[in-house]
């Protein structure tokens, strides 16, 4: 054999050796399988790592699951109620008094930016399903103005919403310089706080434990000497929660003058607020009020 063809013939067989190295080293389609499974498995434990870092800290739960349990309100026994759920809000609504005994309701972050209703399209109106419910009418030349307890500006993501948060069931005579002053910048700092916190739940209406004299138009509706609004962002970390109590009257008051603790607030109107947090987290709150911690 010549030297020429030697030569050929090896690397013909190191060609051959290598094909057949090249091959054993390639993976079957059982092995690229069980490789894609292996990354996606990665990749889910890692988004699982990542949400589970945002989460920490948290309360375990959810807000839309939770607002339905967070704004519950347990009233002393005998007050008159008639319980209704509207849209975006619940309404106690006391039949003898004909204003509310408390409204509440949860806000979210996305419902305190939205601005799908105009509250320009709707206008005061009875719940025609409530007996005995106050007409617009009752307010007029009363000198008191009809005082929002669920404002337009929290419903403001639906037109239902807008609509039912201008039933009179929702109404409670406020004087002017309350209305404009000191309530509305509270309502607007609440959506402030919604945004900032994700949801906050909301729960106010007029101090019924007063000696209530005053009543209005031909349904005699009762003027309340004070009010009251309790506040708690339940996905804050940590929570927190504060009171405020107003008195229906011209004389100036702030914001920060009206502070309370919740404590305080349930103590004054004898009702019992958030009562579904537990029992470590409830009092750590509703003991403690600061308006500093809000803004």
């Amino acid at each position: 054999m010549s030297s020429i063809t030697y030569f050929h013939k090896m690397a013909h067989q190191k060609r051959n050796t290598a094909k057949k190295r090249g091959y054993k080293r390639r993976l079957l389609p059982t092995d690229r399988r069980t490789l894609a499974i292996l990354l996606v498995l990665v990749l889910l434990c890692g988004c699982i790592w990542a949400y589970r870092r945002y989460q920490k800290g948290i309360p375990a739960m959810s807000p839309k699951a939770d607002a339905s349990v967070l704004t519950n309100v347990i009233a002393p026994a005998g007050t008159p109620s008639v319980l209704l759920d509207y849209e975006g809000f619940t309404v106690s609504y006391n039949p003898q008094h004909r204003i509310p005994n408390y409204v509440s309701w949860e806000l979210t972050a996305a419902e305190a930016a939205s601005r799908a209703a105009d509250r320009k399209n709707v206008s005061f109106a009875a719940d025609a399903d409530v007996e005995g419910c106050p007409v617009p009418g009752d307010y007029r030349k009363s000198g008191f103005d009809r005082g929002h307890m669920a404002p337009a500006g929290d419903m403001r993501w639906s037109d239902k919403a807008m609509e039912q948060c201008h039933y009179m069931t929702n109404i409670a005579p406020q004087v002017n310089s309350l209305n404009t002053g000191s309530w509305k910048k509270l309502e607007e700092a609440t959506r402030r706080w919604a945004a900032a916190d994700s949801a906050v739940i909301v729960v106010c209406g007029p101090v019924l434990t007063d000696r209530l004299s005053r009543k209005i138009g031909a349904s005699e509706v009762t003027v309340p000497e004070r009010f009251f609004k309790v506040i708690m962002a339940p996905y804050a970390q940590p929570p927190r929660a504060i009171g405020f109590i107003f008195h229906n009257n011209n004389m100036p008051q702030s914001m920060q003058q009206a502070v309370r603790t919740v404590d305080q607030v349930e103590e004054i109107t004898g009702l019992d607020f958030f009562s579904a947090l537990p029992d470590e987290i409830e009092n750590q709150i509703e003991s403690t009020s600061s308006l500093t911690a809000w803004h």
